[in-house]
């Protein structure tokens, strides 16, 4: 969806923007999922397997960057997928796309202050839903609430409902169970953080792509007014 509106924004070649997000997203959830490892740590003596599981999962994501980030191997991967599966009539656009994906791609050095800011980000949003949990009493440690989230945010990727509803409440319900804090506490954190920085969040979105849209309908009126007048 950002794709669309940067492209009209900027007329900057697709690929460019792809990578643009990719990069921006990319960095974002690495910064989460380093996060959820430590606290996979935190939960070992109940849950033995966390450890290896987000270790399991944080080398493959570190894995797929790495091969993607070099040129050679991501142009080579994509013109193969390009000549199996793509369309003879697509194959010149999906090629333009690949020569534009590396064509401002960043250097590694240039990824380390995004996500430093990716990860104060991700600590000021679950210092959000930290307040929301002092306020019903809840007691855990502030540093122990801050690399437990993440793992619940991660299972809340899962496709199984949308935004994740339910699976993040389940995770929260077991996670935080084991500082003996009540389900029902849980579920109300889980839910009320989602609508503090996700739903919130959209909906100032929302209504700014409803100002635009009008703001755009009357310089088509105008022009279409100036049109008519010629």
């Amino acid at each position: 969806m950002r794709i669309p509106y940067l492209k009209e924004k900027t007329n900057e070649p697709t690929g460019k923007l792809f990578v643009n997000t990719f990069v921006e997203t990319a960095l974002h959830t690495l910064s989460m999922y380093i996060m959820m490892i430590l606290g996979a740590f935190i939960i070992s003596n109940e849950y033995p397997e966390a450890i290896r599981y987000g270790l399991i999962f944080l080398v493959a994501i570190l894995l797929i960057y790495g091969f993607f980030i070099k040129k050679e191997r991501g142009e080579k991967f994509f013109n193969i997928i390009i000549k199996l599966f793509i369309p003879k009539k697509l194959k010149h656009y999906c090629k333009k796309f690949v020569n534009t994906f590396y064509h401002d791609f960043p250097r590694v050095k240039d990824l380390i202050l995004p996500f430093i800011i990716g990860s104060v980000t991700w600590i000021i949003m679950y210092t959000q839903i930290y307040i929301i949990a002092l306020s019903l009493n809840i007691k855990i440690p502030y540093l122990t609430f801050l690399l437990l989230y993440p793992i619940a945010n991660i299972i809340a990727f899962i496709p199984i409902t949308s935004a994740g509803l339910g699976t993040r409440e389940a995770t929260v319900m077991i996670l935080f169970s084991f500082f003996g804090v009540p389900a029902e506490k849980s579920i109300v954190i889980s839910l009320a953080g989602h609508i503090i920085t996700d739903v919130l969040t959209g909906f100032y979105g929302f209504v700014i792509s409803i100002i635009e849209a009008r703001n755009n309908k009357k310089e088509i009126k105008k022009l279409n007014t100036l049109l008519e007048n010629m």
